[in-house]
């Protein structure tokens, strides 16, 4: 049995050998014709493909003995563009999935803030109309993603900014932060309370103090709504959150000025987003590079502030301009540059 196998495959061998010499004089014959007609041959890129595929196997040594039509160097570097184009397709390919789905992201984005009434649903349907077929999930993902509520909470939100705006020329906002401060006592919490204006930007620190309290509050309020010089003169609206220092005899005090005071949405610190604002610029710009050891030296850096918030500030909600500024804001391209600095004690004040 061992050698009829041996026997056939000897047979086989020389086969496959005879097969392949005749069809290597085949192709010398057709490649001779070829040059003869002055005919250049041209391949398709499967046909590229098919030779360097099986070329590859072959190696240069192989090639060098069978190849007729091209030469091995040929076939080797076929291979390798199909090598590297394999890996650019799936690259070309990964980029216009992102591409999509940049595109999805924001048509998303673009229905949920322009129809307030749109749920996920209604979402991923226009996002069909348009050829893109997505999952409400999807569409939740996204949205939540960017810090978009679901549409009820958002037209909820809508018509509180549609409010704020309408009524931005009589609205003040109102809202306290604290900075610790080391005494002789030790270390002191001290509670910063402010106004702001928001038709001019204006901002009124209304009390700075270590001791709050419903009497303290009450004055402040009377100081607000004087009739002569108060800040909230001339104000309809007074906007403030559920801090219980807004005590009802605090409120009472504003209705009594024909100032309402509109109280947001507990949980909803967004809606108060313009004395937010505020508190994250002052802390994060000055307050938190500081350290202080005196009420005095808190005052004084408070004021400073306050002082470059009117004055040398720019504000984005007034078109970019600064609301008070201490020299003309002069658009010409042309003139000195002028320098204006606030000295402070740096990490340090007393």
């Amino acid at each position: 049995m061992t050698i009829f196998l041996a026997t056939l495959a000897g047979w086989l061998n020389r086969k496959q050998h005879d097969v392949i010499m005749y069809l290597n004089a085949e192709n010398e014959i057709l490649k001779e014709q070829l040059e003869k007609t002055g005919v250049k041959l041209k391949l398709s890129n499967a046909q590229r493909y098919k030779l360097a595929k099986r070329g590859k196997k072959l190696g240069r040594k192989g090639l060098m003995k069978y190849a007729s039509i091209v030469t091995p160097d040929t076939i080797l570097a076929w291979h390798r563009k199909l090598v590297a184009l394999k890996y650019t397709a799936k690259r070309m390919l990964k980029t216009d999935r992102q591409k999509r789905m940049e595109v999805i992201q924001g048509l998303c984005v673009q229905f949920a803030e322009e129809n307030m009434g749109w749920g996920y649903g209604r979402i991923q349907g226009a996002l069909s109309n348009l050829g893109y077929k997505v999952s409400m999930t999807t569409v939740g993902n996204i949205l939540r993603a960017r810090g978009i509520v679901p549409s009820p909470e958002r037209g909820k939100q809508s018509n509180w900014k549609t409010f704020v705006r309408s009524h931005m020329d009589v609205m003040s906002v109102a809202d306290f932060f604290t900075v610790e401060v080391w005494t002789l006592r030790g270390l002191v919490r001290y509670h910063v309370f402010f106004v702001i204006n928001l038709a001019k930007r204006q901002v009124e620190i209304a009390h700075i103090g270590c001791q709050v309290n419903g009497a303290v509050m009450a004055q402040v309020a009377r100081n607000m709504t004087d009739s002569y010089d108060g800040f909230l003169t001339g104000r309809r609206f007074f906007v403030c959150d559920h801090d219980p220092l807004y005590t009802k005899e605090f409120r009472q005090i504003l209705t009594d000025s024909g100032v309402e005071v509109i109280q947001t949405r507990v949980g909803c610190p967004q809606q108060n987003g313009y004395a937010e604002s505020f508190v994250s610029a002052i802390k994060r710009e000055c307050i938190d590079h500081m350290i202080f050891f005196s009420e005095k030296s808190l005052r004084r850096t408070v004021r400073q502030y306050v002082e470059h918030f009117h004055q040398e500030r720019n504000h984005q909600g007034l078109d970019n301009l600064i609301p008070f500024p201490n020299i003309p804001q002069n658009h010409s391209e042309s003139g000195p540059i002028v320098k204006s600095e606030r000295r402070m004690v740096p990490r340090a004040s007393g």
